[in-house]
């Protein structure tokens, strides 16, 4: 058996190991979007976008949206995106080692009739079954988190199917639902993806991931939706709550496709599978420390909207089916 200083060392690192877990969590996933699927996608946004050689599994649903599903549509509700789903991961994860770490603090360790932790051997096999187990649930609850999330209050136009049941006049035998028009669909037309759009999208990946870094919201506006910089300052201000700043440099496309291309009405709409590299740390504000590192490398579908006249820009980011 050991000696009681060395079962201290052994509570003092499976203490350290929790924290180091717990914390390390919602610190994944960093980048902008943290890892979450949300924005509009005109007519197509609670359609998954098609696979790609670049994105095989296809495109996530879409979490959260300003966008009005159309009735009937079985949409996954407007949930708050994985960035914030993060925290719940992180509880999740803090009460499955918190179950497990007490137990073998107790002495039961984590399966009881073992008699505990007997050796430093079995201390080594599980915390390693712990790091997996954890793993396991992390990706299983992102998978499922649009289902998880909670309801979010939408804000901002809405869709084309917004004002349905609102007050719209008409004879009084009927209620207002009744006298509605349905939504009027919007026109759709074929859109051509050349060389310089191609380019185009590759420097806003860069220009944006650039612009979160340095915090710049004005930058931000300029090459994303309103929609879209209202999710990502969000995002910074909960960074800033928490002291750190996330510095993301060296951001390099790997390889891309395009996923979808279509026109509505006198909008473009382009999806794009992207598997970027990129550097990704958290740091604290004050003295510029290193608390945390995320994914080197990421793939991501990103949709870009255009108006007449004006450039590309940033309408949504979605995760890919794994």
């Amino acid at each position: 058996m050991f000696s009681s200083s060395t079962r201290g060392r052994h509570r003092a690192a499976l203490l350290a190991l929790a924290a180091l877990l717990t914390v390390a969590a919602p610190i994944a996933e960093a980048r902008p979007g943290g890892g979450g699927s949300f924005g509009s996608r005109g007519s197509r946004t609670y359609t998954a976008p098609s696979a790609t050689p670049t994105a095989p599994g296809g495109g996530m649903s879409m979490q959260r949206s300003q966008t009005a599903p159309s009735p009937g549509m079985n949409s996954p509700g407007m949930a708050n995106p994985g960035m914030q789903a993060g925290g719940r991961r992180g509880g999740f994860m803090g009460g499955l080692l918190g179950a497990g770490l007490l137990g073998a603090l107790l002495g039961a360790g984590f399966f009881g009739g073992m008699g505990g932790i007997a050796s430093m051997l079995g201390l080594l096999l599980q915390v390693g079954l712990v790091i997996g187990l954890v793993m396991l649930v992390m990706r299983l609850f992102r998978r499922r988190s649009e289902s998880a999330a909670p309801s979010y209050a939408r804000t901002g136009p809405a869709g084309p199917g917004a004002g349905m049941g609102g007050p719209m006049g008409g004879s009084p035998m009927g209620g207002p639902a009744m006298n509605a028009a349905p939504p009027r669909q919007p026109q759709m037309r074929q859109v051509q993806i050349g060389p310089n759009d191609f380019q185009a999208f590759e420097r806003l990946l860069g220009d944006i991931q650039d612009a979160f870094s340095r915090e710049d919201r004005v930058s931000l506006g300029n090459l994303t939706t309103p929609e879209m910089i209202g999710y990502f300052d969000e995002q910074l201000r909960d960074n800033a709550s928490r002291g750190v700043i996330n510095r993301i440099t060296d951001v390099k496309l790997l390889q891309g496709d395009l996923a979808e291309a279509w026109g509505e009405d006198r909008t473009d709409y382009a999806t794009v599978a992207m598997r970027y590299a990129l550097k990704d740390v958290m740091v604290e504000r004050g003295s510029g420390r290193v608390v945390g590192t995320n994914d080197p490398e990421a793939t991501e579908l990103w949709t870009f909207q255009r108006q007449p006249g004006r450039g590309w820009v940033l309408s949504a980011i979605q995760q890919t089916n794994r």
